[in-house]
């Protein structure tokens, strides 16, 4: 049976990870063409003796979706064994998917099958380690990780971590934003009272009380790869710290607890 903390894992990977999906297709045109007129399901699940977990992508015409849970009559089914082994294959482990219903999905959808896995290895871009060869993907990469790691946030709170819990029941309204300079790029996370909530783009309705904002697209790599740590990208002038250093710490204490979780 998976862990609380596998579950938890499992969980960001359903709602954290698997939407940024969606900026991929719609920044990558090449990506996004391929699923132009396209109506489909995409099941993740993990077998589980509590139960199953997982989440389908749910393309519609070419729009796209997550929906968590199982879908009814999915086009394509990428089956693991256990949740353990979910985790792994989306933190870059030589971990595959039960064949069965691939080989399905590779007789029924053979086209299906291959732009998904386009997609699959797209999320590669997520890893620390992974160096975008191009200014375009290394924007895509700052993109789809800061969104990623900002829901993140709210869902290891909202999927129970005592550690999160903790540090945000006792807080009023806050919110802590990044942004990274002369681009469109910004996310945030809402703090009250123990409740959490994720957004995307600029939070207006009040200042924020801690606002990293980072120099550039590489300075923002630079950190978000762990090349170099938070404190240090300050005094380097990579990123600036406009609020609370301490509560600006413990955040991205938290960031790197699900970086662990995912590696």
């Amino acid at each position: 049976m998976a862990t609380e903390q596998e579950l938890l894992a499992a969980r960001i990977i359903c709602r954290a990870v698997l939407p940024v999906i969606k900026v991929m297709i719609e920044d990558n045109p090449k990506l996004g063409r391929k699923f132009q007129g396209v109506t489909a399901k995409v099941q993740f699940v993990a077998e589980d003796p509590a139960g199953p977990v997982g989440a389908y992508l749910q393309f519609t015409d070419g729009a796209f979706e997550v929906v968590q849970g199982l879908a009814e009559d999915p086009d394509l089914v990428f089956r693991f064994a256990n949740v353990a082994k979910m985790i792994g294959m989306f933190a870059g482990k030589p971990v595959l998917p039960s064949l069965g219903p691939l080989l399905k999905g590779l007789v029924t959808k053979p086209g299906l099958l291959i732009n998904v896995f386009g997609v699959l290895l797209g999320m590669k871009l997520l890893m620390p380690t992974a160096k975008p060869k191009t200014p375009e993907m290394a924007r895509l990469k700052v993109k789809m990780t800061l969104y990623m790691v900002s829901t993140a946030l709210s869902q290891l709170n909202k999927g129970g971590d005592p550690d999160m819990i903790k540090w945000t029941e006792k807080q009023p309204e806050r919110i802590y934003q990044w942004s990274v300079k002369d681009t469109d790029i910004a996310c945030y996370l809402k703090i009250k009272a123990g409740q959490t909530k994720a957004g995307r783009g600029e939070y207006t309705r009040r200042k924020p009380f801690v606002h990293m904002i980072f120099r550039d697209i590489d300075a923002a790599l630079a950190v978000l790869s762990n090349s170099v740590d938070t404190v240090s990208a300050i005094g380097m002038g990579l990123v600036e710290n406009d609020g609370s250093p301490e509560y600006g710490g413990k955040i991205g204490d938290f960031m790197l607890k699900i970086a662990g979780m995912l590696s």
